[in-house]
């Protein structure tokens, strides 16, 4: 064989490795698109988010997150038993440097009907908060109050928003660990202002699922200058705790999101669920009962160190 031969022949080998991995590429992208739908059509069935005749504004902020919302959203709207309209908004903050040609030219090609809202909130929070301190709850109020305006002006029914389950549970544990309270993020409420029911469609989905959706559909990404710049938050702190976590123990994150959907409020201690105060004996056996004498067994891993428990920054 001589060296026309071999090189054919390499050639040719390169040329099958590289149609094998893509065609492996191109499965996995199917099975994550499936999986990221299926997920999003569980969390709307299970909480009635969506019904026929609904106007959906799709809170876009350029992150990751609302990308995959919308774009699963419109996948959905395709095949879902009821018809419903979607409307992307954008909140346009003025923040310095921010490209603000990306969201209108990637809605326009997407032919979804869309809406740019700008409001300078970038100069108030700046000038209202400290060089150094956190600017996420400012900015949040004066958000919330623009984007229920605009949700009114536009006849909308439904605010959805792009909070996935590491959000929701990032956010239990903060307000545990710093509110005192046993509050999540739920995947349906009335907003405060009690006008709009907000649905979170990515409830069931995990962060590394968007992460991966944003790569394979090359979203435009626009980086978060106002707050995601901060270094330190306790809401990064929680989410290296939990990612830690799930390294060590697969299927913790899992278990915690269906501790959210199955509260038991006689095995706490708050009043206002359960009228411990006036607790009765009935004299009848119940076979669901507490059994205080013995020990439940719990089909747990073993226990992190006591060190890695109390802290909120992984150990290294």
């Amino acid at each position: 064989m001589n060296d026309t031969h071999w090189t054919e022949a390499a050639e040719t080998a390169t040329e099958t490795a590289t149609a094998t991995k893509n065609a492996r590429i191109e499965r996995e992208d199917r099975k994550l698109e499936k999986r990221l739908c299926r997920e999003v059509g569980r969390a709307i069935a299970d909480y009635n988010m969506i019904e026929a005749g609904d106007r959906i504004m799709v809170c876009l902020s350029g992150g990751k997150d609302s990308y995959g919302l919308l774009d699963i959203l419109m996948k959905l709207q395709q095949r879902a038993p009821v018809n419903f309209e979607l409307i992307a908004v954008n909140l346009d903050q003025k923040q310095p440097g921010f490209p603000d040609h990306i969201l209108p030219d990637y809605l326009g090609k997407l032919g979804i009907k869309f809406h740019i809202e700008t409001q300078d909130t970038y100069s108030i929070v700046k000038k209202v908060i400290p060089e150094g301190k956190t600017m996420c709850s400012l900015c949040s109020r004066l958000r919330r109050g623009i984007l229920y305006r605009v949700a009114k002006e536009l006849g909308c029914t439904k605010i959805a928003l792009g909070h996935h389950r590491d959000d929701i549970l990032q956010t239990f544990f903060l307000n545990m660990f710093f509110g005192a309270k046993l509050k999540g993020m739920p995947a349906k409420l009335v907003s405060d202002n009690g006008e709009f029911m907000v649905i979170r469609p990515l409830a069931y989905v995990p962060e590394k699922d968007l992460i991966r959706w944003a790569q394979v559909r090359e979203f435009p990404i626009i980086p978060c200058t106002l707050c995601g710049s901060q270094e330190n938050l306790q809401r990064k702190q929680v989410g290296n705790m939990l990612r830690e976590w799930e390294k060590k123990f697969p299927g913790r994150i899992e278990s915690m999101l269906g501790a959210l959907q199955n509260v038991v409020p006689s095995h706490l201690m708050d009043r206002e669920l359960h009228p411990f105060q006036t607790l009765r004996t009935t004299g009848v056996a119940d076979e669901n009962g507490d059994l205080v004498f013995d020990e439940e067994e719990l089909p747990m891993p073993p226990a992190l160190p006591a060190e890695q428990i109390i802290s909120l920054t992984p150990a290294h």
